[in-house]
């Protein structure tokens, strides 16, 4: 049992109260002062001005050098000092890898060769004799254990021989006498020549009268030549192995090999195929694919090498104030530039210190980058890699490609978390962070109380901020809500009786593999609508922090407009309201016959995929897909269904055959085929034919000792085709986030473009059969007209992903609450002037109001129901960022500290 001891004389439960974090607060700044005064001298006076004043420039300064201090003083504060080196030191053999690309990859290789030289490269013959170079030379490198690090120290160790002899031979006259320093590496260098006499593919060099007059300078000429030789055999090797069939698949995810490619925004997806005969639907290629087997995490994540590749490549630049990644790219009357696909370059909604978080990883001070993060966006673990892209998209780079920003962010949360306590340290940063000289520390309770209607990133985001400032927060949401780790969370009794929380020391103890978690209906969109290509421990991480809060509460299974209508919550004494609650009805395609069964809504496929537990291969929820699959729609959802109906499918069949073998040696075949009607039974023999077949694969797979490979048997069947009537390059999903399309199609998929769908056609059961499409036809401006074609594509299941409109469903049920836009799309918002009047917000302003003013109380609107935020979750999130301010501002000159919880009883 591990124990949490802190230092500087607190207690695990201090961190919870906010008269316990404002000492704190201070114990750093004496911390900090006591280190390094000149420093703090700068911070302070930065901290007592709120930064107003201060340059861009300047803050980044401030803010890198703070957090170093911060990390260290946490690093202290949880007694991490040897984990906080083991960080440090993980980084230093990486940076060594890096500059060995830097200096001899990219100044030598890839400055010297093109593709069109490998025509004269013959990667085997160079194969066999860099393995010579490696077995006499370089033996006792770690060539099994970690390749690509004993080839750059390889490379490192002759590059620098090179080097030294070079200078050597520049710096030595005729007859010059060697000092010892120089006889020493003489003398290691006539060693490495009698190795180097091994390698049968150099022949001896010719004698240069030059240096004839003495032997030990023709020796260190020969050397010198032997080595030139060894590294023009390394470097070829090199090149020649990018392009070879079987070596590439080895070094693919080298850094050693990585060099940036240019960027085409017409052509940002490198592995489709075309079908022959069929240009519009392609495919993606052979080498491409990836095998998948259900719903566990399907993508791994960079490893720290890789991170620090794509940290090396940043430029830091916020030494120049140019970091557009944070703050976008701007014309010269200060609107946002566009990319050649249109997308506004507005850099990341939360404006996160990207460079400056880039900077400190570099350092390997992953806390107190961590730290500089969550100033702006404390609910990180919601953000990050598959998430969000905005930021690469405003990246610096805008002619090749971007360097990774969430793939950064999200290994400093999880280095963080996966030290001891980090669950812990990351926690303490959500109530406690004094580099954010704004809020330093929570508050402490003022007496209003807050009713966040919807758990999802906004609502979840809103709660975290409006906590921070004293206020009582709670949550409701329709979905069912799951209880977390109530040990870690703590909880209050029937009586109201608190229960404080215990401290997690490793957070892989409550880590779950996401075919196996339990679906915590916590996260709204995050829980339902994306998946498992994001880590949804990450949402665990959010539930966790939330539900640890004394003021904070969350009741599920609520409706707002039914279950709690807005007078009931001013009864319950609430003294706001903010309507978090997301995207809205789906949106209908106007198809024929699209009501027959077989055709369902791409929200509620996701939904009945993940919440029912119909994803799990013990779950007996009753989800059917039948082959083949049709997915309509262009957009991120269209491509996520499309993926996830893949994956099903295998684990739908194999768990039919399960069930029937069961259920046969139960109640016997006779009377299980009775139950069905004709059209039941012809499905379930396709289920279980399928079953079978998915059975032997994954019998074949592991006694080869390898994944087993579904795709060819899902394309067999049918497959999963996503159709959008306009071509890839236009649909909303490439111009947003061309990756995702990528890694769909290394799943298997098939992608139909410029067709739109006409009509349904049911089969004698009145099921769906197939889908008519016309033909799409794009002109010379880009507008697409119908042609007179029409195709026909089989499909027993039809998807349509075709978007959402904002939940304004409040004022469809009580007309005359609130105002709508012009277009009775979203919620009118409004902002409040001086004098506390409610004024309707322009089209070129943000407000966060409704038009609701009753009894003296407002409500006000965020997320996917604001028309500045709606769109993805990072968004959402920085309408909570941008939002809450406006709340607390409602109550200045009310808020004062209260002596006792005021419980909002439901």
């Amino acid at each position: 049992m591990n124990e949490l001891k802190l230092n500087f004389g607190f207690k695990f439960e201090d961190l919870f109260e906010s008269g316990k974090l404002k000492e704190l607060t201070e114990k750093f700044y004496g911390f900090y002062e006591t280190t390094d005064k000149d420093s703090f001298e700068r911070f302070k006076k930065y901290r007592d001005s709120l930064g107003e004043g201060y340059s861009e420039i300047d803050i980044s300064k401030i803010l890198i050098e703070s957090g170093r201090f911060l990390d260290r003083f946490i690093v202290e504060l949880f007694g991490l000092s040897s984990e906080a080196e083991v960080l440090k030191d993980s980084n230093i053999t990486e940076k060594e890898i890096l500059k060995v690309r830097s200096d001899f990859m990219m100044k030598r290789v890839f400055k010297k060769y093109k593709v069109a030289d490998l025509e004269q490269m013959d990667f085997d013959e160079l194969n066999e004799k860099v393995k010579v170079i490696k077995e006499i030379l370089y033996a006792d490198y770690p060539w099994k254990e970690d390749e690509e690090k004993a080839t750059a120290f390889m490379i490192r160790d002759l590059a620098e021989q090179e080097q030294n002899l070079r200078n050597h031979l520049e710096i030595m006259p005729q007859g010059f006498v060697l000092d010892a320093e120089l006889s020493a590496k003489s003398e290691k260098y006539m060693n490495q020549l009698k190795l180097y006499e091994k390698l049968e593919f150099l022949s001896a060099p010719a004698e240069d009268k030059q240096y004839k007059n003495t032997a030990a300078e023709q020796n260190q000429k020969t050397a010198f030549e032997s080595l030139k030789k060894v590294l023009d055999v390394i470097q070829e090797w090199c090149f020649s192995g990018m392009y070879n069939h079987h070596r590439k698949h080895v070094t693919h995810d080298w850094v050693l090999l990585r060099q940036p490619a240019n960027v085409d925004y017409n052509d940002l997806v490198h592995n489709e195929v075309e079908t022959p005969g069929i240009p519009e639907k392609i495919y993606g290629d052979e080498e491409s694919l990836r095998r998948r087997d259900g719903f566990k995490l399907t993508d791994k994540r960079y490893d720290n090498r890789q991170i620090m590749g794509e940290v090396e490549y940043c430029v830091f630049c916020h030494e120049r104030a140019k970091d557009s990644c944070s703050k976008g790219m701007r014309e010269k009357d200060g609107a946002s530039k566009r990319n050649p696909l249109g997308i506004p370059l507005n850099g990341c909604p939360l404006c996160e210190k990207i460079s400056e978080m880039h900077y400190l990883k570099y350092e390997g001070r992953s806390i107190g980058a961590l730290s500089l993060i969550m100033i702006d966006n404390p609910m990180c673990p919601g953000t990050g890699h598959r998430i969000c892209n905005d930021c690469m998209k405003a990246c610096i780079y805008q002619k090749q490609e971007p360097v990774n920003i969430p793939q950064i962010e999200t290994r400093v949360l999880t280095e963080v978390l996966d030290l001891p306590w980090g669950f812990e340290i990351y926690s303490l940063l959500t109530r406690w962070n004094p580099v954010n000289v704004k809020r330093p520390y929570e508050l402490p309770y003022n007496g209003k109380n807050v009713m966040v209607v919807g758990m999802g990133p906004a609502g979840y985001t809103l709660s975290q901020y409006l906590l921070n400032e004293g206020f009582a927060v709670v949550g409701i949401d329709g979905l069912k809500l799951e209880h977390v780790h109530k040990d870690i969370t703590g909880y209050r009794d029937r009586e109201g009786k608190y229960y404080p929380p215990k401290p997690l020391y490793d957070y892989k103890t409550v880590r779950d593999e996401l075919d196996k978690r339990v679906f915590l209906g916590f996260g709204g969109v995050s829980e339902y609508g994306i998946t498992v290509r994001w880590d949804k421990n990450f949402l665990k991480v959010v539930y966790m922090t939330l539900a640890r809060r004394k003021h904070f509460a969350v009741y599920d299974g609520v409706r707002f407009g039914g279950t709690v209508e807005i007078e009931d919550a001013w009864d319950m004494g609430f003294d706001h309201i903010a309507i978090t609650t997301g995207a809205g009805k789906p949106t209908m395609v106007n198809i024929k016959n699209n009501m027959i069964r077989g055709i369902r809504q791409a929200s509620d496929f996701l939904m009945s995929l993940q919440l029912t537990g119909a994803a799990k291969k013990d779950s007996l929820a009753n989800l059917m897909l039948q082959l083949p699959a049709v997915v309509i729609g262009g957009g991120l959802t269209a491509i996520d269904t499309t993926t996830e109906a893949f994956a099903y499918y295998p684990i739908q069949v194999e768990k039919f055959l399960d069930r029937y073998e069961i259920a046969v040696a139960d109640f016997g075949e006779e009377a299980i085929w009775a139950i069905y009607d004709e059209e039941e039974k012809g499905i379930a023999k396709t289920f279980l034919e399928h079953g079978k077949e998915i059975r032997a694969e994954r019998k074949r797979a592991a006694a080869a000792g390898e994944e087993p490979d579904f795709v060819p048997y899902v394309r067999k069947w049918g497959g999963v085709t996503l159709c959008y009537r306009k071509s890839i390059t236009d649909s909303p999903a490439y111009r947003l986030n061309h990756e995702e399309i990528i890694k769909s199609l290394e799943e298997g998929i098939y992608y139909w473009e410029m067709i739109s769908p006409e009509e349904a056609i049911q089969n004698e059961f009145g099921a769906i059969k197939e889908m008519v499409f016309r033909k799409q036809i794009r002109n010379a401006d880009g507008m697409y007209t119908e042609s007179d074609e029409t195709i026909t594509i089989p499909a027993k299941t039809v998807i349509v992903a075709a978007g959402t409109s904002p939940n304004v469903i409040y004022e469809r049920e009580h007309p005359g609450t609130f105002e709508l836009d012009e277009r009775k799309h979203f919620f009118q918002t409004f902002k409040m002037d001086e004098n506390r009047k409610l004024v309707k917000a322009e089209k070129n302003e943000t407000g966060f109001f409704t038009s609701y003013n009753k009894f003296g109380k407002y409500i006000t609107v965020y997320g996917d129901n604001h028309p500045r935020y709606a769109g993805n979750v990072v968004k959402a999130m920085a309408s909570s960022k941008n939002g809450y301010e406006h709340v607390v501002r409602i109550f200045e000159g009310q808020l004062q500290p209260a002596k006792n919880l005021i419980l909002c009883r439901m």
